[in-house]
């Protein structure tokens, strides 16, 4: 079920709030297109969106060549998004300021020949590298992704932190997404590469699917536990987000109407304040993950929601939430007049 338009009619609050959606894609695949055309659409709706950082899909990837450079054709194809974006004439947004690619780390060492094409096919832009590590006991998660499962032992596959190495020696960024059962690994990873930023995509992610309100419940207190452990190392940021897809067993996906922003902001609030109080605003940055969240809500009002439970907090605090901790983080190069209309 794809709800991307639904809540177009929703009031826009706070319109002039600047935002920067830190994770969104573009891709063609057969279950669902979303490009740029889609993107402007979605962020030229009335929500006040600067800036975006594009992350990986594995879509356009080079059909031939060694494998460990297929990811090039994604790199390639978001930056020449970028490039149309910059150029202003499509309006202000800067869609994709910042490129996050793909890497299989399980080929080690050589990583760096990936990393070193990709920097030189996207020098103003790449920021960092993503594997998608979610691993579960069970199938029930699998049969919404739509680039296959995930490889299993990732981890701890025995080149994995050499491909890691490659990455962190280069000043990029590992963007981590997972369930929450993977949150020591990645805290294993941030304490390995103390000088690299590791970024929690979608908080990782509580897999709450067929599961009763007090599974979720125990489930809940177990990923807090684990998020106030992570939270502890400083190269650790957050993404908030990822709400949209089922995982979370909130089951908000399989509704056929449309939901608005104060029943998301209801659902979503508990996970969001934690994240907020574990790593402060200044380690927070707010996410679209369009169109996978698209299953359940339209664009307007998930960032309707977000501004409603952020709206006690101050002035700065949301201006780090939706703004700066991302501009900072993905070192975004934004024209100086880009806060505000």
């Amino acid at each position: 079920m794809n709800k991307r338009l639904d809540g177009r009619d929703e009031v826009i609050l706070d319109p002039d709030l600047p935002i920067i959606d830190a994770h969104h894609h573009l891709f063609d695949h057969p279950q669902m297109r979303y490009m740029y055309e889609e993107f402007r659409e979605d962020a030229e709706a009335g929500h006040n969106i600067v800036a975006s950082v594009f992350i990986e899909a594995k879509s356009f990837l080079r059909p031939d060549g060694p494998e460990v450079l297929r990811p090039l054709g994604e790199i390639e194809f978001a930056n020449g998004v970028a490039a149309m974006a910059a150029s202003g004439a499509y309006g202000g947004l800067r869609a994709c300021a910042g490129i996050v690619g793909f890497a299989d780390f399980r080929l080690g060492d050589d990583v760096g020949w990936l990393l070193d094409r990709a920097m030189a096919a996207a020098p103003d832009r790449l920021r960092g590298m993503r594997q998608i590590i979610m691993e579960h006991d069970s199938d029930a998660p699998y049969r919404y992704f739509f680039t296959g499962r995930p490889p299993s032992g990732t981890y701890h596959h025995p080149k994995f932190r050499d491909g890691v190495r490659q990455l962190a020696q280069r000043g990029l960024i590992f963007e981590a997404t997972g369930f929450h059962g993977q949150l020591p690994d990645i805290a294993a990873i941030a304490d390995a590469f103390p000088d690299m930023t590791v970024i929690l995509n979608h908080m990782t992610i509580v897999m709450g699917l067929d599961m009763s309100a007090e599974q979720r419940a125990d489930l809940f207190r177990d990923w807090r536990e684990k998020l106030t452990d992570i939270a502890r190392r400083p190269n650790v940021q957050c993404k908030i987000g990822g709400f949209g897809l089922p995982f979370w067993g909130l089951g908000l996906e399989g509704r056929e109407d449309a939901i608005g922003y104060e029943e998301l902001a209801e659902a979503w609030r508990p996970m969001v304040e934690t994240a907020i109080e574990l790593f402060g605003p200044d380690r927070c940055m707010m996410e679209s993950n369009f169109p996978p969240d698209a299953r359940t809500c339209g664009y307007v009002p998930l960032w309707n929601a977000f501004k409603h439970i952020t709206r006690d907090c101050s002035a700065s605090e949301r201006a780090a939430l939706f703004h700066d901790t991302a501009a900072r983080t993905y070192r975004l190069d934004l024209p100086s007049s880009t806060p505000g209309r």
